[in-house]
């Protein structure tokens, strides 16, 4: 264990600069266990040796384009076994690799296709939303036998740029070396987050955020890699006998999640849980510690390389805990003058061999963001400011306290509300806009829209923004205000904004004749009013039309699964999420509901109570 020096920095051990690479260490799992399982995915599973096969062709495939050292590869695919194939290939060609989210809209991954400049991009659709003259391979493509790959990288090289939420409007890349998730793997093994022996890791976290950077590399230890799917990561149910179909040892996700999943997983094997992405609540921290559940908790930047302190959640709360080996952690005043007194809070740098190179043509924003390190004995070292406050506690603990700009973590999202309110004001007939995070029940918080502007539809505007923005980015609510309020200097306070609308109704032309309530739903614990309190309390709105969707309301991903979840519980019938997905109203919703109810109880949980007990 780390032992701080002062309360207001820290430091580790430097790791071993001569270790060998990620690819080379994948070539000796491959030489060493062939035939041992590399990935479990849709669309089948790879072993070392196939996994191999399959990298080298397409890298071959890349190589044969022209993609080298230095350029960068698109990676268009949805989570399948292609997804692994498409990275490590990449990297063999001696190239980064840029993910494009297919389930992003096509303007944003054109945005970032045409901003990253990419020499090549990996889809299994047959035209992407890439720049025109940009090269497109299939996943299962292959080059031209005898053609060299396993382009040795250095550890400066570039090994993936990932798109984060931008303040201006737009979202920026950050390009992070290969030394650097090197560096990573080595110091998560150093400080037994990976165990020494091979594991089985669930791979959780979409490709396009940095979190998943940590759990897919770890096949190239020699670790089986579980892709999980986009189905089963929304359904709990399904999310838990995949874990325990292929035993997995590890599994990565934010503490929204496990709060869906637990449930899921009592009396069962709990896998080791990575828990970061947004801060661990004190009593999630209070269930897995007395619970005597393993787990750990992960803080670091996308511009640190994923994870730069970390804690076993154990002892009486939430803290962050002790910088991963050769990661130097400073708590500073506006003056870059250490904090030192107990309590008090200050800004949270960090430095050391994790540190990204910045952001790619945009020097002026990394030069502001990674800035020189005073305390640093070599020369030319750089620190990165997190924007992250924080203190250290009496017992000299540092905790996380807040930003010090308008950036926030949202179900693991980090989203930039900056950018929010660009679009959402860029849109016809706004005449100003304002994005905040309003707290809808306890613990539950969601992006609230506010805009200024003649006959304006909230409905309308939040489609206009499903368009253009990924789903996280969207508001739960957009509410039209005469005019947004102002601070005494001119700019639009945030805190004197009102409680969002509680609903945003479709437009007239879109809503029709309001439907009569279904049969029975005006019976007493009738289905349809059991359908209808469950929306009430989950979206924290005082009332619910048959003609309301679910999106507009407020609804996202995590409360839709504890629709699901409750009505599972409530009625006893085997709901899936895409029921309410899928559902145009409350009114189609209910009808599914019954159908559900009349096909019977449900019938999965003996099966999955079975399973949890074969693998104890």
């Amino acid at each position: 264990m780390t032992t701080y020096a002062e309360p207001s920095t820290a430091t580790s051990a430097a790791v071993d600069t001569s270790a060998p690479d990620l690819l080379s260490r994948l070539r000796a799992a491959v030489a060493a266990h062939p035939g041992r399982a590399a990935v479990h995915a849709v669309g089948g599973s790879l072993d070392f040796a196939a996994l191999d096969r399959r990298t080298a062709a397409l890298a071959r495939a890349l190589r044969a384009r022209g993609v080298g050292r230095g350029d960068r590869v698109g990676v268009h695919l949805a989570r399948t076994v292609d997804l692994p194939v498409a990275l490590i290939a990449v990297w063999r060609a001696g190239a980064a690799y840029v993910p494009l989210d297919p389930a992003y809209p096509a303007e944003r991954i054109a945005f970032m296709a045409a901003d990253a400049r990419l020499a090549a991009v990996v889809s299994a659709d047959a035209a992407p939303p890439v720049p025109v003259g940009v090269p497109v391979l299939r996943p299962d493509a292959d080059g031209p036998a005898g053609t060299a790959v396993d382009v040795t990288p250095h550890p400066l090289d570039s090994a993936y740029v990932i798109y984060t939420s931008g303040s201006t409007g737009r979202p920026k890349g950050v390009e992070v070396p290969h030394g650097a998730v090197t560096d990573l793997a080595i110091a998560l093994e150093l400080t037994g987050a990976y165990r020494p022996e091979p594991g089985v890791v669930a791979w959780n976290a979409s490709v396009s955020f940095d979190a998943s950077v940590q759990q897919w590399i770890r096949v190239c230890r020699g670790d089986t890699l579980v892709v999980i799917d986009d189905a089963r990561r929304a359904e709990p149910a399904r999310l838990a006998e995949l874990l325990a179909e292929h035993a997995v040892t590890d599994l990565d996700l934010t503490p929204s999640h496990w709060q869906l999943l637990r449930e899921q997983l009592a009396g069962a094997r709990v896998p080791r849980l990575f828990m970061g992405g947004e801060p661990v609540p004190a009593g999630t921290w209070r269930e897995l510690a007395d619970g005597g559940i393993d787990a750990l908790n992960l803080y670091g930047p996308t511009e640190c390389t994923v994870d730069a302190i970390t804690a076993p959640i154990t002892g009486p709360g939430p803290h962050l805990g002790e910088p991963l080996p050769g990661v130097r952690a400073y708590l500073l005043d506006d003056r870059l003058a250490p904090v030192t007194e107990a309590g008090a809070v200050g800004e949270l740098y960090l430095a050391g061999p994790g540190l990204a190179h910045g952001y790619p043509g945009h020097p002026g924003l990394t030069a502001g963001r990674f800035v020189a390190d005073p305390f640093a004995t070599e020369p030319g070292a750089r620190m990165y400011r997190t924007g992250d406050q924080a203190r250290r506690s009496a017992d000299g603990l540092l905790e996380y306290v807040g930003r010090v700009d308008r950036q926030v973590k949202l179900r693991g999202f980090r989203i930039e509300l900056g950018e929010v309110e660009h679009a959402l004001g860029a849109l016809a007939g706004v005449t100003a806009a304002a994005v905040t995070v309003h707290e809808a029940a306890p613990g539950d918080h969601r992006l609230a829209g506010y805009v200024t502007g003649p006959g304006l539809r909230p409905a309308e505007l939040l489609a206009a923004l499903r368009r253009g923005l990924p789903a996280h980015l969207v508001p739960s609510t957009v509410t039209v205000l005469d005019a947004l309020p102002l601070t005494a200097n001119g700019k639009v306070d945030h805190r004197a904004l009102p409680a969002p609308a509680a609903s945003t109704p479709a437009p007239a032309a879109e809503a029709g004749t309001p439907r009569a309530p279904q049969d029975g739903a005006t019976a007493a614990g009738g289905v349809a009013e059991q359908v209808a309190e469950v929306w009430r309390t989950v979206l924290g709105v005082p009332a619910v039309e048959p003609t309301d969707d679910f999106l507009s309301l407020g609804g996202h991903s995590l409360a839709a699964l504890r629709v699901v979840h409750l009505l599972r519980r409530k009625l006893n019938v085997e709901l899936q999420l895409r029921h309410l997905l899928d559902a145009t109203d409350l009114a189609d919703f209910t009808a599914a509901v019954r159908r559900a109810a009349e096909a019977g109880p449900a019938a999965a949980r003996p099966a999955l109570t079975a399973r949890r007990e074969a693998v104890r």
